[in-house]
């Protein structure tokens, strides 16, 4: 009984206390009241893509809308070409053609909320990775009209964590708020990246951990990711995300 509390006592600190606070102010925040009052508009984070010449890879992730924003964000991949003139976006979405191409600015706000940039990758490098981003989407199992549930997943979050994990040279991983992101396609238990370097193991993407030299530990509970960076050092934390020390 005393182990039964102390755990429940640990859930509740490391989990439900950060996501309270965290529902707290989001709920005092001044923000759109509907998807039609949002800002879609760039955040002009990113140059015009004929000003950049050499090719580039950028993921980002931003707070999505309603309460949800509170514990939870939208993440997007975003490739191009060496000498190309426009960027190439790729979202998963819950309506129409499930993946996405330019439907926003390649760094749009997302309800309002301003994108992180979650990784930058330029040059020679980004030109050998952009096939392999291409090869991971045009395999990715829930890209049919239909495929997509906002929790625990597939979603937005869990399309571009399963492009992460598979063009493991990408070297990131997605934020702690980016629910939906440790579901693992085909009711996969496990999953080892290609590399190695990275152990993912789920129920569904509701109970399970992560760990390796990009993940870091990381344990997730209905969604929530708490644990500890180790190549950036810092701390996880639910629906907060990433705090470096």
């Amino acid at each position: 009984m005393k182990c039964l509390k102390r755990l429940l006592l640990l859930i509740f600190v490391v989990y439900l206390l950060p996501t309270f606070a965290a529902a707290g102010l989001w709920a005092v925040k001044d923000r759109p009241a509907r998807w039609s009052d949002a800002n879609w508009g760039s955040a002009h984070i990113l140059p015009e893509a004929r000003d950049a010449p050499d090719a580039a890879i950028f993921i980002f992730a931003a707070a999505t809308g309603g309460m949800k924003g509170a514990v939870a964000s939208h993440s997007w991949i975003v490739t191009k070409e060496k000498a190309a003139d426009s960027y190439t976006r790729y979202d998963k979405v819950g309506w129409g053609s499930p993946i996405r191409r330019n439907h926003r600015p390649p760094d749009a706000y997302w309800y309002s909320n301003p994108p992180q940039l979650v990784v930058e990758i330029k040059g020679a490098r980004a030109e050998l990775l952009i096939p392999k981003i291409e090869g991971a989407i045009a395999a990715y199992p829930y890209s049919e009209p239909g495929a997509y549930r906002i929790w625990p997943g597939p979603n937005s979050n869990t399309f571009v964590a399963y492009v992460l994990r598979n063009v493991p040279e990408l070297g990131a991983v997605l934020p702690p708020h980016a629910v939906g992101r440790d579901y693992l396609p085909d009711g996969e238990l496990w999953h080892l990246d290609p590399d190695g370097r990275d152990l993912h193991v789920t129920l569904r993407g509701l109970l399970g951990f992560s760990a390796g030299l990009r993940s870091g530990f990381e344990m997730h509970l209905l969604g929530l990711v708490a644990g500890i960076d180790i190549a950036n050092p810092g701390i996880k934390v639910p629906a907060i995300g990433r705090i470096g020390l």
